[in-house]
């Protein structure tokens, strides 16, 4: 395995920890390359049900690494585009996974990785961590689905202050505008990321699965695609053994097995 990306999966929960310290788990090529492959390949494994993305150090992920971008030979342009396009494939399998996805925020999230952070289900956020977007700063503008995700979590007019200013964002800011789920102490992030997927036990992952989808979707359909859409889940749903096993124990006034 590519140490630059560490994977443990215990009882069922997948973790992901970036792994450059030193530049504050900015990615390189290969390491985003490595990044999309595991979640590929997580998003496959049956025994696996749900994932958290961390950061090795003191920090969650810096984005790209810019110093890196003088060695693919290439102009900057360039070599932001052939960056991107594994990038995106990494937040592609984030939203479209059927499985939770929650990023433990253990220290600054910054550029890429904090638009990777958005991209996910959940986020909890260590006391002391910190969000920025740091694309505008450095004569960027916005990737990773940033510019999706942001004004869907924070509302237009957020969305643009914190573009045009990129000014750094604290975890109480952040859980009072909606970016992240939860702050906790210092070290606790992947200690309560791991508690709420296990709290989501209580929920098939069919469900889940699908209600994420739905809303993922909800954003490019009309109101109308939107409902017909829900009416298909719904009965795939009801369906499957969790869903015939959900209402049984409903109707029986019992607590639900769940597979």
């Amino acid at each position: 395995m590519n140490e630059l990306v560490k994977l443990d999966v215990i009882e069922g929960i997948a973790r992901i920890t970036l792994n450059r310290p030193k530049a504050y788990n900015a990615f390189s090529l290969d390491m985003i390359q490595t990044l999309a492959e595991r979640l590929i390949e997580l998003a496959m494994d049956k025994l696996v049900v749900g994932i958290i993305i961390t950061g090795e150090g003191k920090a969650f992920c810096a984005g790209a690494d810019l110093k890196c971008l003088s060695g693919f030979g290439k102009s900057y342009g360039e070599a932001l585009h052939e960056l991107s396009a594994r990038y995106h494939q990494a937040i592609l399998e984030i939203r479209r996974m059927l499985k939770p996805v929650v990023a433990a925020i253990n220290g600054i999230a910054a550029g890429g990785g904090f638009s990777m952070a958005l991209a996910c289900d959940f986020r909890v956020m260590e006391a002391s961590a910190v969000l920025r977007q740091a694309y505008t700063t450095n004569g960027l503008s916005i990737d990773g689905g940033g510019t999706f995700t942001l004004p869907r979590l924070v509302g237009l007019a957020r969305a643009m202050e914190i573009a045009a200013f990129d000014r750094p964002i604290s975890a109480e800011q952040a859980l009072s505008w909606g970016l992240v789920t939860e702050v906790v102490e210092d070290g606790q992030a992947v200690k309560r990321a791991i508690e709420l997927i296990k709290e989501m036990k209580s929920i098939p992952l069919s469900s889940f699965a699908a209600c994420k989808k739905l809303i993922t979707d909800s954003f490019n359909t009309s109101f109308e695609t939107q409902l017909e859409k829900e009416r298909e889940a719904l009965s795939w749903c009801a369906d499957h053994p969790n869903g015939r096993e959900g209402i049984k124990a409903f109707l029986e006034k019992r607590k639900p097995a769940y597979t």
